[in-house]
């Protein structure tokens, strides 16, 4: 097993895809989460299987640049075969803040709308977000997490953009539905890539993609 710098690119690629996973995992409309530092790294090369890095990195919430947690994680990239999606286990150190009272003002707030919810350009060109977009905002990066774990390789480096617009469909269940379009930032070509996700929340059962699909890029036209 070999060392690896921490600011080594794939091992860095790799920890985003486990805060990637971990945003999918934990996030919701009250936080989400990014990488800040990677600590230590190895990777591990396991003949006719691929490489598997073995990761110890700090996150840092979105919304709360100080508000910081440990975390390990084992990604294992398959060789030659991009359609499988790498495999991605983590462990969080200690607890994560809980954002309950967040998430159900925002889950009350929405189901209360006479009018279903549509927004577009969050952020805006100046990169702001408004208050009440924020947890709109976190939803997408939370999703956004799923997409990211199905589409990414060893060689690929995704993040969310913007939300280029995001609508809420009507529903007669618990749950809250929205349509999003966002942009993917791929960091290591620096291609800007459309991707339309519909995404189901509630705040008992967490984030769910139930559709997802790379657009192309006069979608945005």
């Amino acid at each position: 097993m070999a060392e690896l710098p921490p600011a080594h690119g794939p091992a860095n690629r790799a920890a985003a895809l486990a805060a990637a996973c971990i945003s999918h995992r934990h996030g919701s409309p009250g936080h989400g989460w990014v990488l800040r530092a990677v600590r230590h790294a190895h990777r591990e090369d396991i003949d006719g299987i691929g490489h598997k890095y073995h990761l110890e990195f700090v996150l840092e919430d979105i919304f709360e640049k100080d508000s910081t947690v440990n975390c390990t994680a084992e990604v294992l990239y398959h060789l030659g075969n991009k359609k499988n999606a790498p495999d991605v286990q983590f462990t969080i150190e200690g607890e994560l803040k809980n954002t309950d009272e967040a998430d159900n003002t925002f889950y009350y707030r929405i189901k209360s709308l006479k009018k279903e919810l549509e927004a577009e350009n969050i952020p805006d060109s100046c990169g702001n977000v408004s208050p009440e977009m924020q947890p709109i905002r976190a939803l997408a990066w939370a999703a956004s997490g799923y997409v990211i774990w199905q589409n990414s390789t060893e060689n690929t480096n995704y993040q969310l953009a913007q939300i280029k617009h995001v609508k809420q469909v009507k529903r007669t269940d618990e749950y809250l539905e929205f349509d999003y379009m966002i942009l993917l930032h791929e960091n290591v070509s620096q291609e800007i890539i459309p991707w339309q996700m519909t995404v189901l929340w509630h705040p008992q059962h967490g984030v769910e993609v139930t559709k997802n699909s790379q657009q192309p890029k006069h979608a945005l036209d």
